[in-house]
């Protein structure tokens, strides 16, 4: 299945699973992220980030700086679902 196809197959989920209202509020949602500069903002493949320490999977802090240290690091965020 292409690319293409299947995000048809998840905008006509989207449709059966959350109703017109739900569908209108979360689009204005995005409207108003984008209309922000939130996406200009944002960093892009191949920009440097920013140091920064985030809490691994037992809760333990990670440091950018001590992942750098040991090569090339690999930054991977998952979208929750509302």
């Amino acid at each position: 299945m292409s690319l293409e196809d299947s995000l048809a197959k998840l905008r006509e989920m989207s449709k059966q699973r959350y109703g017109e209202e739900t569908r209108s509020i979360m689009m204005n949602a995005m409207a108003e992220q984008r209309a922000s500069g939130i996406v200009e903002r944002a960093i892009k493949r191949g920009d440097t980030l920013p140091a920064f320490a985030l809490p691994d999977h037992n809760n333990d802090i990670v440091r950018s700086d001590q992942l750098f240290s040991q090569g090339a690091v690999v930054l991977t965020v998952f979208r929750g679902h509302w």
